[in-house]
This record gives C-alpha cells, structure tokens and sequence, in this order.
C-alpha cells in the first residue's frame, strides 16, 4: 500500500508539470501600475485588494514595480496572475505576457473612459497647445512612461504627432515620469508643461487639493476606453469566475462605494480585448509615418512595411465591424 500510495503520488506530481494541466490557483498576485507613487497606490488600492481576498478565499497579494514595463513582465514570467493597466500596457501584455482583458473600470463620473491632458501651472502664459508647439524649444516637457496610454501614446499621435513634432527631441528638455509626479512638478514650477491622465488630476483633487489648484488645462484628448483589468489566460477557470464575479459585483453598499471613491471608480464592467483595438491603430499609423518620413530607408523596403501596416490595419477594421 505504501508503494502504490508514493507511485500514486509521484504520478500526481509529473501530470501537474504537464503542459495544459494546472494546480487551482490559491495564491494571485494583483499588479498595479505605477500611475504614482507605490505608497500612494498601495493606500488607495489595498481595500479593494483585502475584500477581494475575503470574498473569494484566494490570497490576494498587491505588486508593485517602479515602471509599467515591470508589471508586464511580471506578468510575462507569472509573477503576476492579474493587473490593472492602461490600454497601451495591456496590448503590451497581451502580446508578450498571455495577458486577457476581462473587465474594465468604471470612471466614478459615468463616462466610459478619460483622456489625456497637457497641463501647465495655472499663472503660465501658455494657454492652448499651439503656444506649447510653437515655444516648444524654450520649454520643459513633463512626459509619461513610455506604456503609458495617456501620458505617452495618445498625446505623442494626437498632439506631437499630427504636427510633426518629436515630444523626445523637439523640447528643451524632456523628462519621462509617472502621472503624479507630473502633475506636482508643473504644480511646483519644475517643469512647463506635462501630460497626464484626467483621473490623475481627480486623484490629486482629492489627496492635495491645494496642488490640484495650481493646474491649467490647455489640451484634452478625445475619449480613451476606460483602464483594462488582465489575467494571465491560464489561470484556472474557478479563480476566473471568481475573480470576475467579485470585481463586476463590487460596489453595492456605502462602504465599498467610499474604497471605489477614492480610486475614482464607480464599478468595474465587463471588457476584452476588443477594447484595445484603438490603442493598435494608433500605434500602426504613428508607425506608418515614421516610416513615410524616414529618408533613410530604401524605396523598396518602405514600401514593404507600409503594405504590411495597412494590412494590420485594415484587419483591425474588420475586427471593429465585426464587433457592431
């Protein structure tokens, strides 16, 4: 009995190694992007984390990287099971990290998504973004992490981009940063200008109202889909269900109103991947022009990559249509 109990065991143990055979998941952990500092994350998200815990009996462990890119990877090598990202870092995951999106927030004012603003102190001369393009040479750019939607992409294609203008070398000095540390460096006269996301200034109207008062906007986006929320495609099927039923049901009393509140959330909604489909598009026709400008490359070549770009994107038209 002894044998046939360790044979039985050790059976046990290669299937689990077996690739499509996975142990339920007991243990996530939740990566957050760092959109500001870990302290300040790590305050507003921990509420939200310790219920999720509590409501589905998994251990849920929060984690922090100092850049988007470290939560990507983390997710890539299963050191995260599910995060919070922007819609850029969660392309990103889901090409590199067998990343899924499976919901999305809720903006706490009801719209469905934000937008990305260039900011300046509210006594600066600057007033519109065309003042900003022109006395770009004189100016500091607060920029955002390079997988930041709202802090790099968008405004990189919408306001750089579409006025061929380069945010990494047309300025006088451009600095990359998080969100927070953004806005409080135009607050505090360190910077000119910076973009960030509109939820982070809603964050900093309520953590430092007084820095939030500093703050003129002189450009806004148009509307980005709000923030996915990823898991690893290979988490168990029970920790999924759990995981979505908590987080598409959280938000019902005051108390659990009050933790959303200070995300400025007012729910979580179902999502996937389709909501990424602009973010890509965004990015192939940023590419598209780089390419069309580059005087280095050679006619052939130029036009290869041009073809298979248009291909990509008028795939992803199919997939928008589809979506209808």
């Amino acid at each position: 009995m002894n044998r046939f109990t360790r044979r039985t065991a050790l059976a046990l143990a290669l299937a689990s190694c077996l690739p499509g055979v996975h142990a339920q998941t007991r243990e996530v952990n939740f990566g957050i992007i760092s959109t500001e500092s870990s302290n300040n994350l790590k305050t507003a998200w921990q509420p939200l984390l310790d219920d999720m815990q509590k409501v589905t009996g998994l251990k849920v462990n929060a984690f922090f990287a100092p850049d988007y890119a470290g939560v990507i990877e983390a997710m890539r090598f299963n050191k995260v099971q599910v995060a919070w990202m922007g819609n850029k870092s969660g392309a990103e995951a889901v090409d590199r990290a067998s990343g899924e999106v499976f919901a999305k927030v809720a903006p706490v004012d009801g719209s469905q998504g934000y937008w990305s603003l260039m900011i300046v102190h509210k006594d600066s001369p600057l007033k519109t973004l065309d003042d900003v393009l022109k006395q770009r040479q004189t100016l500091t750019l607060g920029f955002g992490d390079p997988n930041s939607t709202s802090g790099s992409l968008v405004p990189g294609y919408y306001a750089f981009a579409q006025n061929k203008v380069d945010p990494t070398k047309d300025f006088k000095r451009t600095v990359r940063a998080n969100h927070e540390t953004n806005i409080l460096a135009v607050a505090n006269k360190q910077v000119d200008v910076a973009t960030v996301a509109s939820d982070g200034v809603d964050r900093m109207k309520i953590k430092m109202p007084e820095k939030a008062a500093e703050l003129r906007e002189v450009w806004r986006s148009p509307l980005i889909a709000s923030d996915p929320l990823l898991w690893r495609k290979d988490l168990d099927a029970d920790s999924k269900k759990k995981l979505r039923d908590f987080l598409l049901g959280y938000g019902k009393d005051a108390r659990e109103k009050e933790v959303l509140r200070i995300l400025t959330l007012s729910g979580f909604m179902a999502s996937d991947n389709s909501q990424l489909v602009p973010i890509r598009q965004i990015e192939l026709v940023r590419d598209r022009t780089k390419i069309e400008n580059d005087a280095n490359m050679a006619a052939d070549e130029k036009a290869r990559r041009i073809q298979e770009i248009e291909a990509r994107l008028a795939e992803l038209s199919k997939q928008v249509a589809a979506a209808k």
